[in-house]
C-alpha cells in the first residue's frame, strides 16, 4: 500500500489525465510517472538508496513532487522541511535525520548558504551558482528506473514537529501511514477523480501533503499547485483553474476579505468543499465567510502530525450551531477517546485529553524511544496533549494544551522554543511566552519579559531583531509585555494561566 502504486494505476488507465497544474503548465499522470522514474535514476546516481533520507526545503513547486516520488522509488525517506525556518533550525533537522541529500528552492539559497551540512545539494525552481540544478539534470536524464519494490512498512517520511523541550522531533511515517492518511481524507471529503485540489498552503505541512495532495493522487484527481499563498493569487487561481476543493488555515480565508477590494467579482462557485484547519472559527466569522464565499460548504478538520495527520471534523451543518468546536466524531478510520486526569472517560461538562488511534499513526519519533513511549500507549493510543471540554451533545471544545503549543495562522509554535531563544538575549532575566486569541490568526504569540537590572535599553523592536536570524518569522512574538516579575508558585513553577488570563 503506497502512493506510487496509485500513480502507476492512473498513469496506466489515463496517461493523459492532468495530474499537476502549475503556472499554467500541465503535467499528466503519464508524464509524472516518467519524471518519477528519471528522478529515481538521478538520485541513485548520487548514491541515494534504501533507508537514506532526502530533505526537501521547497515552496510549492513540481521539483518537490519529482524528488519525493523519485526518492520513494529508491526506498529512501523524504524529510519535508519548513521553508520558513532559520538556518540553525534547518541545520539541526538535516543533522538529526542524517540527510544524505537536500533539494532546496533556489529562492532559499541565502538561507541554505548559512547551513553547515555534508548532504549533497540540488536547487529547484531556479539555478544557484555552484549547485547542481535538479530540474535541469532531470530534463537531461533519459533513462529512468523503477527502483525497488516499496515495502508498505518502510519509512516514507520524517515530519518534524517541535516539542516542549524546544528541540524538534521527527515523526516517522511508513508508506502505509501516508496512504491511510490520504484514504481517510478522501473518504471524509467524498473525493472523486474529477477533483481539482488547490495546494496554496505549504506542501511540506503534514495535512496539505498527506491528506490533500495524497488523497488527490490516490483517487486520480488534479493538483493545482500555487507556489506560495497570496490573497489575490489565491482567488484568481480558484477562478481560473475551476478548483473544487481547498484546504487552508483560517487566516487564508480571512485575508482576501481584507486585502482584495474587489473580492466579490471572483467566481468561486466551482468549489464544493472549503476545508480549514489549524484553529476553530467563531460563529460571527463563520457567518461572514458563508456570506462572502456564497456557500455553507465549510469543513473544519483537527489533527496532528503524529497521527498522519487525522483526527476529527466539524461538518458544514454544524459550523454555526457548534462554532468553536472541533467536532464530535473521528474521521474515517479514527478511534477517539477523551480521558480525564484520573484516567476515566470524560462525560458532558468534563475536561479531558484527546486520545486517538488510527492506521495513519506514526511509527514513533526518530531516535527518541522515551518520547515515543510517553506519547503512545502500549495498545496504540496517541495522547495528543490537547485538553478539551465535552458539551452536552458530545462536541469537543479545545480549552488548553498540555504542551503549551500556540497555533498561529495554521503554524505550530512551542513556547519553550521561543523562550529558550529569548533567554539567551543578555538583557533578559526571565521570559514566558503564551498565545493570545486572535480573530484571524487563531492565536498570536506574546512574550512576557523581565529585563535584568542595569541592562541596556531594550524594546520590542530590538528583541524582534535579535530573534530574526534565530527563529522562523512566524515564531517571533508579535507582542512584548515588559513586567517586573512573572507569576510563579512558591516552588518557582511558572503560572502561565495567569498570563493567559
Amino acid at each position: 500500500m503506497n502512493l506510487l502504486s496509485a500513480l502507476a494505476r492512473t498513469a496506466r488507465a489515463l496517461p493523459n489525465k492532468p495530474f499537476v497544474r502549475h503556472q499554467g503548465q500541465t503535467t499528466t499522470y503519464g508524464q509524472a510517472l516518467d519524471r518519477s522514474r528519471r528522478a529515481a535514476a538521478l538520485l541513485a546516481s548520487q548514491g541515494i538508496g534504501p533507508g537514506d533520507r532526502v530533505a526537501l526545503v521547497c515552496l510549492n513547486t513540481p521539483g518537490f513532487i519529482d524528488a519525493m516520488l523519485g526518492a520513494w522509488r529508491l526506498g529512501a525517506a523524504v524529510v519535508p522541511v519548513n521553508h520558513k525556518l532559520a538556518a540553525p533550525e534547518i541545520e539541526y533537522i538535516l543533522a538529526h535525520c542524517s540527510a544524505k541529500a537536500v533539494v532546496f528552492d533556489a529562492a532559499l539559497a541565502p538561507v541554505l548558504d548559512k547551513v553547515q551540512s555534508q548532504a549533497a545539494r540540488f536547487s529547484t525552481a531556479g539555478a544557484v551558482p555552484a549547485v547542481p540544478d535538479f530540474d535541469a539534470l532531470l530534463a537531461d536524464t533519459t533513462d529512468g528506473i523503477d527502483g525497488i519494490a516499496v515495502d508498505e512498512d518502510a519509512v516514507a517520511e520524517i515530519l518534524y514537529t517541535s516539542g516542549t523541550t524546544g528541540k524538534p522531533k521527527g515523526c516517522l511515517h511508513s508508506h502505509r501511514n501516508v496512504t491511510m492518511a490520504a484514504i481517510g481524507a478522501a473518504l471524509s471529503s467524498s473525493m472523486t477523480p474529477a477533483e481539482r485540489t488547490l495546494m496554496a498552503m505549504p506542501i511540506w505541512h503534514s495535512s496539505p501533503l498527506n491528506n490533500w495532495f495524497g488523497c488527490t493522487l490516490y483517487v486520480g484527481g488534479t493538483v493545482v499547485l500555487l507556489r506560495e499563498y497570496h490573497p489575490q493569487h489565491f482567488l484568481q487561481t480558484v477562478q481560473d483553474e475551476r478548483v473544487t476543493l481547498y484546504f487552508g488555515a483560517p487566516v487564508s480565508y480571512f485575508a482576501p476579505l481584507q486585502a482584495v477590494p474587489d473580492f466579490a467579482r471572483y467566481d468561486l462557485s466551482s468549489v464544493r468543499a472549503w476545508i480549514y484547519g489549524g484553529g476553530p472559527i467563531g460563529a460571527d466569522m463563520a457567518r461572514k465567510l458563508v456570506e462572502a464565499y456564497k456557500t455553507d460548504r465549510f469543513f473544519q478538520v483537527f489533527g496532528m502530525t503524529e497521527t498522519g495527520p487525522t483526527g476529527t471534523t466539524l461538518l458544514p451543518e454544524e459550523q454555526l450551531a457548534k462554532a468553536g468546536s472541533i467536532g464530535r466524531l473521528g474521521l474515517p478510520g479514527v478511534e477517539l477517546r477523551v480521558v480525564r486526569k484520573d484516567g476515566e472517560e470524560a462525560g458532558p461538562g468534563d475536561i479531558g485529553e484527546i486520545w486517538l488511534r488510527c492506521e495513519s499513526l506514526m511509527l514513533g519519533y526518530l531516535d527518541d524511544e522515551a518520547a515515543t513511549r510517553a506519547a503512545v500507549t502500549k495498545d496504540g493510543w496517541y495522547r495528543s496533549g490537547d485538553l478539551v471540554r465535552l458539551d452536552e451533545d458530545g462536541y469537543l471544545f479545545v480549552v488548553d494544551r498540555t504542551k503549551d503549543m500556540i497555533v498561529t495562522g495554521g503554524e505550530n509554535v512551542y513556547s519553550k522554543e521561543v523562550e529558550d531563544a529569548l533567554s539567551a538575549q543578555p538583557a533578559i532575566a526571565d521570559v514566558a511566552v503564551v498565545g493570545r486569541p486572535h480573530p484571524e490568526w487563531g492565536e498570536t504569540v506574546v512574550a512576557h519579559v523581565v529585563l535584568r537590572k542595569n541592562a541596556p535599553p531594550t524594546d520590542a523592536d530590538a528583541l524582534r531583531d535579535y530573534l530574526a536570524p534565530r527563529l522562523a518569522k512566524y515564531k517571533i512574538p508579535r507582542e512584548y509585555v515588559f513586567v517586573d516579575a512573572l507569576p510563579r508558585t512558591s516552588t518557582g513553577k511558572l503560572q502561565k494561566y495567569m498570563l493567559r488570563a
